[in-house]
């Protein structure tokens, strides 16, 4: 689904419509080939980035699923800092400090 979804995503599109042409030099030969190229790099950084992702998303799972407590404890703590962000918003505090200058 996630490879669907890249393949479908128009910021991807724009990227190689609007970016990559500009590392594109015309004395140095074939442009199409040069934009092909350029286009497999951004493709294999974009891979090993998002497996190195994956591969570290899933070692936390694999983690959190034989230590339930560690689960209840990172649940519990996120649970309460958005709490205290809700009541930040709600109250329009920004949480900065300051003073005036005299």
């Amino acid at each position: 689904m996630g490879l669907l979804t890249n393949l479908l995503n128009p910021k991807i599109a724009i990227l190689y419509v609007a970016i990559i042409p500009q590392f594109v030099d015309l004395a140095k030969g074939d442009v199409l080939l040069q934009g092909i190229i350029l286009g497999g790099f951004q493709i294999m950084v974009a891979v090993s980035v998002n497996l190195s992702i994956v591969l570290a998303a899933g070692a936390v799972a694999g983690f959190l699923a034989r230590r339930p407590s560690w689960l209840r404890t990172q649940r519990i703590t996120m649970g309460s800092l958005l709490g205290v962000l809700a009541v930040m918003l709600a109250l329009g505090t920004s949480g900065n400090v300051t003073t005036p200058l005299t």
